[in-house]
C-alpha cells in the first residue's frame, strides 16, 4: 500500500511541475475553465509530458432578463 501511495504523491508531483511550467498559475484569468484546466493537468500528471495537453471548457447558460 506504500508503494501505490508514495506513486500516487510522485505522479501529482509532476503534474503539479507540469502545471507551472505551462504558466497555469501566473494568469489572473479566474473562472471553473481555468480551475478545471489545472485540476485536470495535476491529475494527468507525466502524460503532460507525452503530449497530452488537457484544457476544460465551461459554458454557463446567460440569465434571461
Amino acid at each position: 500500500m506504500r508503494v501505490g501511495a508514495a506513486i500516487a504523491v510522485v505522479w501529482l508531483i509532476i503534474g503539479l511541475v507540469a502545471v507551472i511550467q505551462r504558466g497555469y498559475f501566473s494568469s489572473d484569468e479566474t473562472n471553473c475553465a481555468h480551475l478545471g484546466t489545472i485540476t485536470v493537468a495535476v491529475v494527468a500528471g507525466p502524460l503532460n509530458y507525452v503530449g497530452v495537453n488537457p484544457k476544460i471548457e465551461c459554458d454557463f447558460p446567460e440569465p434571461s432578463s
